[in-house]
């Protein structure tokens, strides 16, 4: 199966926990479908694939974000999707090496675990487009970590104090998400 087509599967069989997340799956759905390169970075109109994760520690109480360098905010590490990448897992998996170091990771449940569609801006000759971005659930062995690319900063931050931080509200609807599952 191709990866295209397991990215199609995929979504089909996820169930969104909201309406926001029923309406970024049956995006996603159609830009599965109807483009031939949905990953590739070229891909503008109106956007392409994205893979992300969030990191639990070995307890599970708390959240692997990275300050983003281009963003300028706490989010999870995440990216472009490569040719090489087996699927959006591994792409999920490959970014979370490349930003924090943390490379023992295992998946939890089918990985992925929150969809979302945001704007990015017209930059370094690029359009503005969107970024459909899956969101895979890992948790790491380890708490050592070290920031890498596109992070200024990485820290651990406890699930319950994630507000106190400056994020997004895409971050807050994983979090809630995260917090239900205690």
């Amino acid at each position: 199966m191709t990866r295209l087509a397991q990215l199609a599967r995929t979504l089909e069989a996820f169930s969104p926990a909201d309406a926001t997340e029923a309406a970024h799956r049956a995006a996603m759905l159609t830009l599965a479908q109807s483009a031939q390169d949905p990953c590739g970075r070229a891909h503008f109109v109106p956007g392409h694939f994205t893979a992300s994760a969030f990191v639990l520690d070995p307890d599970g109480a708390a959240l692997l974000l990275i300050f983003h360098e281009k963003f300028r905010r706490w989010l999870q590490p995440g990216g472009h999707v490569e040719d090489d990448d087996a699927d959006l897992v591994a792409a999920a998996r490959r970014e979370v090496l490349e930003e924090t170091g943390v490379g023992d990771v295992h998946v939890v449940g089918s990985g992925w675990f929150d969809l979302d569609i945001h704007d990015i801006p017209a930059r370094k000759g690029d359009p503005a487009h969107q970024h459909f971005d899956v969101r895979v659930l890992l948790q790491a062995t380890t708490r050592e970590f070290a920031a890498g690319s596109d992070a200024l900063a990485a820290q651990w931050v406890a699930l319950d104090a994630v507000e106190s931080i400056d994020t997004d509200e895409s971050v807050m609807r994983a979090v809630r998400k995260l917090r239900a599952r205690r």
